[in-house]
């Protein structure tokens, strides 16, 4: 027999009906007057009842709830309101999220097949659930769970708009990842050596920075010379993934490297012109990876990947090298803290977010930072290798 009641914050009665399988439903009124929710109700279990097909069903519900409302129900598919959430995240995110956001749509809705048309209602957390395991069966643990926490995102607004009574993503967990994953390093110093030998004049100069500073590959390579205040001895940048507004003491070897660079001729030109023009015909780092995965290479530091044809695309899971640009981060954070500089100091300098130290409550004055990185060891490039342009794909 239908009821309904009222959860904990909401101003509307849900109705609690039994569709034809015996299984116990809620769906909100959106009613506050308590006769018009039962008579919802009511008719809700009815409908399930005596319609013999879902779109019977909903047609009875939706002409019970304009009967009452003046108003049509606000329905809509899975595969529409997706694409939609795609068109609305295309103005708010970079091109390099927004084409992952797309492909884990893409890879969703086909997995849903024909139950991509039908209401969103309708999704259940057993949808996401066997979509992650199918990705399981080809790609990573961190990709499977990446695409888990999209779709957690992209249906948030879906419960917020009402067109769903409980979001599906929550009720699915993220699975642990592997432990024999391999895990990203630091490179030692006499491999930092071999890496600078190797690589050409631009790319030295993106190392020696991702050296000194700890930033991302993407914040180095978007660096314009006013961001960095050689004066003041200062590197100002806002971090793209984390949105920190970061000042970064410039070190002695860094500062010397800089001052002997090409002076430019205004102050919004890129430090790093090759590589910044890569990132804004592309939007991401992936190619600047490439080049730095081939550098790595060329030190002997890495296996070159093999580049003939699998016939499997990229379903297939990818084989990671344990030294990537990212090995830089870790390198930068490694000989601070081997020089003795506080945990505080060079989170702040790096940009990590760390629980046991926000830096809400902590502020970390410029000498501090400033005696952090002078404490680093001093790398210098004898021999400037000859830029060479970047690959056009």
């Amino acid at each position: 027999m239908a009821s309904i009641r009222r959860k904990p914050g909401s101003k509307f009665w849900y109705a609690c009906y039994t569709d034809p399988g015996g299984k116990q439903r809620q769906r909100s009124t959106k009613e506050t007057n308590r006769k018009n929710a039962l008579r919802i109700a009511e008719s809700y279990e009815r409908a399930y009842r005596s319609a013999r097909t879902e779109h019977q069903a909903r047609q009875v519900i939706a002409g019970i709830y304009a009967e009452i409302h003046g108003d049509d129900l606000v329905t809509m598919s899975t595969r529409k309101y997706l694409n939609g959430w795609l068109n609305r995240r295309e103005l708010e995110v970079a091109r390099a999220s927004l084409s992952r956001y797309s492909t884990v749509v893409a890879q969703f809705l086909e997995s849903l097949g024909e139950r991509a048309d039908r209401d969103i209602s309708y999704l259940t957390a057993r949808d996401i659930a066997a979509f992650r395991n199918g990705l399981l069966e080809r790609l990573s643990v961190a990709t499977a769970n990446t695409a888990v926490k999209i779709l957690r995102s992209a249906l948030k607004q879906a419960l917020r708009d009402g067109l769903i009574q409980v979001n599906p993503a929550d009720q699915v967990s993220t699975l642990k990842e592997d432990s024999d994953r391999i895990k990203r390093r630091p490179l030692t110093i006499d491999e930092l050596k071999k890496v600078l030998e190797v690589a050409d004049g631009e790319w030295q100069s993106i190392i020696l920075t991702g050296v000194y500073t700890g930033q991302r590959l993407g914040d180095i390579g978007r660096l314009r010379w006013s961001n960095v205040d050689l004066a003041r001895g200062e590197i100002m940048l806002t971090a793209r993934k984390t949105g920190r507004r970061i000042v970064i003491p410039v070190a002695g070897p860094l500062r010397e490297h800089f001052l002997g660079m090409p002076t430019p001729s205004k102050s919004d030109t890129p430090v790093f012109p090759k590589a910044f023009a890569v990132i804004e015909r592309d939007g991401d780092v992936s190619v600047l990876s490439q080049q730095f995965a081939g550098i790595l290479v060329e030190a002997g530091l890495a296996k070159a990947q093999s580049k003939k044809p699998t016939g499997k695309g990229r379903s297939t899971k990818r084989k990671t090298n344990e030294l990537s640009f990212h090995s830089l981060r870790h390198t930068a954070t490694s000989l601070m803290k081997n020089a003795g500089i506080p945990a505080a100091v060079v989170q702040d300098i790096i940009g990590h977010d760390s629980v046991a130290v926000s830096q809400h409550y902590t502020v970390i004055d410029l000498d501090s930072k400033r005696r952090a990185v002078d404490a680093m060891p001093v790398f210098r490039i004898e021999k400037i290798r000859p830029g060479v342009e970047a690959p056009s794909s």
